[in-house]
């Protein structure tokens, strides 16, 4: 049962009406997690300018969804989860990608350099070494596409926690549970929506 409700796009008017009309116009829907940014036209606007210039930057597509995926992961988020892996396939990810990128790993090591980097920014709060910088950056990246990871995990911490607190409805076929080390028992965890077995 969600604590927030979502917005009904046809009940909708003002500013919120306008921005649910776009989202519905690029996505051909308006996701359940949109619809419950749009109790506040501030944060459904904050939102969508912060993902528009990301998309515009210099980390492709591939990428940012393969982000989302470890974010998502690490935040046990059932409904970033089963979004970016729906998102993720219509970017050319494959299921096995798409597992692997939850847990941080990929078959290209630069890849693999950068997932693992947004993970310990999640996982130590952004207080991450001089040697997890150093990761990245020997894996090419340059400072421009650094910022654009640290952002990316930004956004996705956002979206994660906002589904915790709200309990968004899952309007995405349902990801599939993986086995993840990171992952804890605990009654907090399976409160959060634990996407791990």
């Amino acid at each position: 049962m969600p604590r927030l409700l979502a917005v009904k796009p046809e009940e909708a008017s003002g500013q919120t009406k306008d921005l649910l009309d776009a989202v519905q116009k690029k996505l051909g829907m308006v996701p359940n997690l949109i619809r419950t940014f749009a109790n506040s036209p501030a944060v459904l606007q904050a939102y969508l300018g912060f993902s528009s210039a990301l998309e515009n930057g210099v980390l492709s597509p591939q990428l940012r969804e393969q982000i989302a995926l470890a974010v998502g992961q690490a935040n046990q988020c059932d409904y970033c989860l089963s979004a970016h892996t729906a998102i993720g396939k219509m970017v050319g990810l494959s299921e096995e990608d798409i597992l692997d990128n939850r847990l941080a790993k990929s078959t290209d090591s630069k890849t693999q350099s950068a997932l693992r980097f947004a993970r310990s920014v999640v996982e130590k709060k952004g207080l991450v070494s001089d040697q997890d910088v150093e990761q990245v950056k020997s894996a090419k990246f340059t400072d421009a596409e650094i910022a654009e990871i640290i952002a990316a995990v930004s956004l996705n911490v956002f979206t994660n926690y906002f589904n915790h607190v709200a309990e968004t409805v899952v309007d995405f076929p349902p990801a599939a549970a993986v086995e993840d080390e990171s992952c804890t028992t605990d009654s907090m965890s399976a409160q959060a929506g634990c996407g791990c077995n």
